[in-house]
């Protein structure tokens, strides 16, 4: 008998291999004459070269359905097994147990499947998958901030880039970070807390966790971006109306070859100091003849939240604020 081992990485066990190892036994039980056994984060397989080859391949399909789905069901399991030794599908893999959806950016936790819902959303994707520098200006709960997040997720799964650097500046709205308790880790991740939120909606929590202490994805105040070249990767730059017009130009020249960035704003929310200009507003301004680059508005028809948050908007319009 033949033995393979297959390890296991960057995956939550529980939802990979399911409650008591379920998935892996109901694939043992398909192959009643090999052995499957799973320890931690590995699974030994013991058996002939063809079966061992067949079940490895239901393993790579279940492990490339959860890099995707997030998560793997016993009905899952039952329709790769099934399609285990027919003809291969487009991708080179087992056929798909789910259909594709070409608007699906991610499919999340708890089966949280997460898309662009409204037109300037959709626009938005179209124009990151397009342009490598995008600008999403809107009043807030448009969903300018959750979409650029997934976007930026659907290409670190699809391996169009190694790593997501999120940054936003940390500008003091009434309070003074020096009496805020705590390091200054725990003084700055109140301002990074949407981000956080965006991103436990969409990779399971053992993923991301994997993901952060590695830097694959990296949660920075925008000071921390000075004097690096950002390579292979996508940036985004999150309440960019609060950056001064030296902290965007310092943003802007940090995209390295291969990368992405989505700069994402609120014209109605300025948190600067009086008579200081925002770094947004003039880098729009300065920007807006290069062709190359994409400008995506959102308005009230894109709130996603609450029902009264597109009338609280259109009332502050209104009234000139």
């Amino acid at each position: 008998m033949v033995e393979k081992v297959i390890t296991l990485d960057n995956v939550s066990l529980i939802d990979f291999l399911g409650v008591e190892n379920h998935n892996i036994k109901e694939v043992a039980a398909a192959f009643p004459m090999s052995k499957i056994i799973s320890r931690g984060n590995e699974i030994r397989i013991k058996g002939t070269t063809p079966e061992i080859t067949r079940i490895s391949d239901i393993l790579d399909s279940l492990m490339e359905h959860y890099q995707k789905y997030g998560k793997i069901t016993q009905e899952n399991v039952q329709n790769y097994i099934s399609h285990s030794g027919q003809p291969l599908g487009s991708n080179g893999g087992i056929l798909p147990a789910l259909p594709d959806d070409d608007e699906v950016l991610v499919y999340g936790n708890r089966g949280v499947v997460v898309r662009a819902r409204t037109d300037n959303q959709k626009r938005l994707v179209e124009a990151a998958e397009k342009y490598d520098l995008v600008f999403a200006i809107g009043p807030a709960g448009t969903g300018k901030t959750y979409t650029a997040v997934a976007i930026a997720v659907r290409a670190l799964k699809n391996k169009e880039v190694k790593k997501i650097i999120i940054t936003r500046p940390a500008v003091e709205a009434g309070e003074n970070l020096g009496f805020l308790p705590g390091d200054l880790k725990e003084k700055i991740d109140p301002y990074l807390r949407p981000i956080y939120d965006a991103l436990d909606d969409m990779i399971p929590a053992e993923k991301l966790k994997f993901y952060t202490e590695n830097r694959i994805i990296e949660i920075a105040p925008l000071a921390y971006m000075r004097g690096r070249t950002l390579n292979n990767a996508f940036i985004l730059l999150d309440e960019a109306q609060n950056t001064t017009p030296m902290q965007m130009k310092m943003f802007l020249t940090r995209m390295g070859p291969s990368s992405k960035a989505i700069i994402t704003g609120d014209r109605s929310q300025i948190d600067l100091p009086n008579r200081q200009k925002s770094g947004l507003i003039e880098s729009v301004e300065i920007l807006k003849s290069i062709k190359e680059i994409a400008f995506v508005e959102l308005d009230g028809r894109d709130v996603v939240r609450h029902r009264l948050v597109r009338e609280i908007i259109t009332a502050y319009e209104k009234a000139g604020q």
